[in-house]
Protein backbone atom coordinates (compact mmCIF):
# COMPACT_ATOMS: atom_id res chain seq x y z
CA UNK A 1 0.00 0.00 0.00
CA UNK A 2 1.62 3.29 -1.12
CA UNK A 3 1.66 5.87 1.56
CA UNK A 4 0.10 8.84 -0.34
CA UNK A 5 1.32 11.01 2.31
CA UNK A 6 4.92 10.22 2.55
CA UNK A 7 6.29 13.37 0.52
CA UNK A 8 3.88 15.71 3.28
CA UNK A 9 5.55 13.78 5.97
CA UNK A 10 8.96 14.79 4.74
CA UNK A 11 8.24 18.28 4.22
CA UNK A 12 6.29 18.53 7.24
CA UNK A 13 9.86 17.37 8.89
CA UNK A 14 11.68 20.04 7.70
CA UNK A 15 9.33 23.13 9.37
CA UNK A 16 7.13 23.26 6.17
CA UNK A 17 3.13 23.94 7.66
CA UNK A 18 1.53 24.99 4.28
CA UNK A 19 2.86 22.46 1.07
CA UNK A 20 1.45 22.94 -2.20
CA UNK A 21 0.52 19.81 -4.74
CA UNK A 22 0.68 20.92 -8.55
CA UNK A 23 -0.37 19.01 -11.35
CA UNK A 24 -1.80 19.78 -14.88
CA UNK A 25 -3.98 17.97 -17.30
CA UNK A 26 -4.15 18.32 -21.30
CA UNK A 27 -0.09 18.07 -22.47
CA UNK A 28 -1.06 15.44 -24.87
CA UNK A 29 -4.40 16.82 -26.89
CA UNK A 30 -4.00 18.12 -30.30
CA UNK A 31 -6.43 20.77 -29.07
CA UNK A 32 -7.76 23.11 -26.43
CA UNK A 33 -5.18 24.56 -23.54
CA UNK A 34 -3.25 22.65 -21.22
CA UNK A 35 -4.90 23.39 -17.30
CA UNK A 36 -2.46 23.63 -14.51
CA UNK A 37 -4.10 23.67 -10.77
CA UNK A 38 -2.72 23.74 -7.49
CA UNK A 39 -3.88 23.03 -4.12
CA UNK A 40 -2.87 23.02 -0.34
CA UNK A 41 -4.57 20.39 1.14
CA UNK A 42 -4.99 20.06 4.97
CA UNK A 43 -3.37 16.92 6.09
CA UNK A 44 -4.68 15.35 9.02
CA UNK A 45 -7.91 13.88 7.21
CA UNK A 46 -7.32 13.33 3.98
CA UNK A 47 -10.48 12.29 1.33
CA UNK A 48 -10.76 8.98 0.72
CA UNK A 49 -10.45 8.12 -2.79
CA UNK A 50 -8.42 10.66 -3.79
CA UNK A 51 -5.65 9.35 -6.54
CA UNK A 52 -4.05 9.95 -9.66
CA UNK A 53 -7.26 11.15 -12.03
CA UNK A 54 -6.23 9.28 -14.91
CA UNK A 55 -7.07 6.24 -12.73
CA UNK A 56 -10.63 7.60 -11.42
CA UNK A 57 -13.90 7.50 -13.57
CA UNK A 58 -15.04 10.55 -14.82
CA UNK A 59 -18.20 10.17 -12.31
CA UNK A 60 -15.67 9.73 -9.54
CA UNK A 61 -13.00 12.70 -10.05
CA UNK A 62 -16.25 15.16 -10.12
CA UNK A 63 -17.45 14.01 -6.33
CA UNK A 64 -14.22 14.49 -6.02
CA UNK A 65 -13.32 17.66 -7.29
CA UNK A 66 -16.46 18.90 -4.75
CA UNK A 67 -14.74 17.48 -1.91
CA UNK A 68 -11.02 19.15 -2.45
CA UNK A 69 -12.68 22.34 -3.31
CA UNK A 70 -14.54 22.32 -0.58
CA UNK A 71 -11.52 21.26 2.18
CA UNK A 72 -8.99 22.90 0.77
CA UNK A 73 -7.29 25.39 2.53
CA UNK A 74 -6.25 26.71 -1.12
CA UNK A 75 -6.75 26.61 -4.79
CA UNK A 76 -5.31 27.84 -7.82
CA UNK A 77 -5.54 27.10 -11.63
CA UNK A 78 -3.75 28.38 -14.47
CA UNK A 79 -5.17 28.06 -18.23
CA UNK A 80 -2.95 28.13 -21.03
CA UNK A 81 -4.17 28.20 -24.17
CA UNK A 82 -3.26 26.38 -27.61
CA UNK A 83 -1.71 29.95 -29.10
CA UNK A 84 0.68 30.24 -26.26
CA UNK A 85 1.74 26.21 -26.46
CA UNK A 86 2.36 27.17 -29.79
CA UNK A 87 4.75 30.12 -29.47
CA UNK A 88 6.91 28.69 -26.49
CA UNK A 89 5.71 24.73 -26.69
CA UNK A 90 3.99 22.55 -23.86
CA UNK A 91 6.76 21.75 -21.65
CA UNK A 92 7.28 26.04 -20.83
CA UNK A 93 3.54 26.36 -21.76
CA UNK A 94 2.78 24.05 -18.05
CA UNK A 95 5.87 25.40 -16.40
CA UNK A 96 4.33 28.63 -16.97
CA UNK A 97 0.85 27.65 -15.36
CA UNK A 98 2.52 26.12 -12.45
CA UNK A 99 4.69 29.27 -12.08
CA UNK A 100 1.49 31.08 -12.36
CA UNK A 101 -0.46 28.57 -9.75
CA UNK A 102 2.74 28.98 -6.96
CA UNK A 103 2.58 32.65 -6.74
CA UNK A 104 -1.40 33.10 -6.80
CA UNK A 105 -1.00 30.71 -3.51
CA UNK A 106 -2.38 32.61 -0.55
CA UNK A 107 0.17 30.89 1.95
CA UNK A 108 2.92 28.29 0.79
CA UNK A 109 6.10 27.19 1.95
CA UNK A 110 7.22 24.81 -0.66
CA UNK A 111 5.58 22.86 -3.82
CA UNK A 112 5.32 19.19 -4.73
CA UNK A 113 5.24 18.95 -8.43
CA UNK A 114 4.69 15.75 -11.00
CA UNK A 115 7.87 15.53 -12.88
CA UNK A 116 8.31 18.47 -13.76
CA UNK A 117 11.51 20.15 -13.04
CA UNK A 118 11.07 23.85 -11.90
CA UNK A 119 12.91 26.81 -10.36
CA UNK A 120 10.22 28.87 -8.07
CA UNK A 121 9.78 31.62 -5.37
CA UNK A 122 9.61 28.39 -2.81
CA UNK A 123 11.14 24.78 -2.76
CA UNK A 124 10.03 22.76 -5.83
CA UNK A 125 9.90 18.36 -5.09
CA UNK A 126 9.88 17.20 -8.00
CA UNK A 127 8.31 13.54 -8.20
CA UNK A 128 8.08 10.97 -11.40
CA UNK A 129 4.68 9.79 -11.34
CA UNK A 130 3.76 12.27 -8.53
CA UNK A 131 -0.23 12.02 -8.97
CA UNK A 132 0.19 8.63 -8.26
CA UNK A 133 2.31 9.17 -4.96
CA UNK A 134 1.34 12.17 -3.57
CA UNK A 135 -1.69 12.79 -2.15
CA UNK A 136 -1.43 16.62 -2.77
CA UNK A 137 -0.25 16.28 -6.06
CA UNK A 138 -3.42 13.86 -6.72
CA UNK A 139 -6.09 16.00 -5.79
CA UNK A 140 -4.27 18.88 -7.81
CA UNK A 141 -4.63 16.17 -10.43
CA UNK A 142 -8.46 15.84 -10.47
CA UNK A 143 -8.62 19.67 -9.90
CA UNK A 144 -6.75 20.30 -13.42
CA UNK A 145 -8.42 17.15 -14.87
CA UNK A 146 -11.98 18.34 -13.81
CA UNK A 147 -11.50 21.87 -14.86
CA UNK A 148 -9.81 20.94 -18.29
CA UNK A 149 -12.83 18.75 -19.27
CA UNK A 150 -15.42 20.84 -18.50
CA UNK A 151 -13.68 23.31 -20.82
CA UNK A 152 -13.50 20.98 -23.64
CA UNK A 153 -17.07 20.12 -22.90
CA UNK A 154 -17.97 24.37 -23.82
CA UNK A 155 -15.84 23.96 -26.39
CA UNK A 156 -17.87 20.83 -27.87
CA UNK A 157 -20.72 23.20 -28.16
CA UNK A 158 -18.90 25.91 -30.41
CA UNK A 159 -17.01 23.13 -32.66
CA UNK A 160 -19.77 20.25 -32.77
CA UNK A 161 -18.40 18.66 -35.65
CA UNK A 162 -15.03 17.86 -33.66
CA UNK A 163 -16.34 15.59 -30.80
CA UNK A 164 -14.22 17.29 -28.05
CA UNK A 165 -16.88 16.49 -25.52
CA UNK A 166 -16.18 13.06 -26.07
CA UNK A 167 -12.15 12.58 -26.61
CA UNK A 168 -11.17 16.41 -24.76
CA UNK A 169 -8.80 16.94 -27.95
CA UNK A 170 -6.82 14.04 -27.16
CA UNK A 171 -5.69 12.54 -30.47
CA UNK A 172 -7.91 9.78 -30.80
CA UNK A 173 -8.54 8.29 -34.39
CA UNK A 174 -12.41 9.30 -34.38
CA UNK A 175 -10.46 12.85 -33.86
CA UNK A 176 -8.18 12.84 -36.36
CA UNK A 177 -10.47 11.14 -38.99
CA UNK A 178 -12.34 14.80 -38.22
CA UNK A 179 -9.44 16.76 -38.09
CA UNK A 180 -8.68 15.56 -41.53
CA UNK A 181 -12.59 15.75 -42.78
CA UNK A 182 -12.95 19.48 -41.39
CA UNK A 183 -9.76 21.08 -40.76
CA UNK A 184 -8.25 22.57 -38.16
CA UNK A 185 -10.61 24.77 -35.64
CA UNK A 186 -8.92 27.68 -34.04
CA UNK A 187 -8.79 25.75 -30.63
CA UNK A 188 -6.03 23.21 -32.44
CA UNK A 189 -2.59 23.75 -31.40
CA UNK A 190 -0.95 24.30 -34.97
CA UNK A 191 2.41 22.44 -33.90
CA UNK A 192 0.53 19.16 -32.83
CA UNK A 193 -1.22 18.85 -35.94
CA UNK A 194 1.16 19.27 -38.79
CA UNK A 195 1.46 15.26 -39.13
CA UNK A 196 -2.11 14.90 -40.21
CA UNK A 197 -3.21 18.22 -42.30
CA UNK A 198 -1.96 20.63 -43.91
CA UNK A 199 -1.40 24.14 -42.52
Amino acid sequence: MIDMLQYEKQMLATGARYIGGIDEAGRGPLAGPVVVAGVVMPLDEPIEGVNDSKKLSAKKREILFEEIKAKCLDVTVAIIDNETIDEINILNATKRGMTQCINSFKQVDCVLIDAVKLSAKVPVLSIIHGDALSYSIAAASIIAKVTRDRLMTEYDKLYPQYNFAKHKGYGTAEHIALLKKYGPCPIHRKTFIGHFVEL
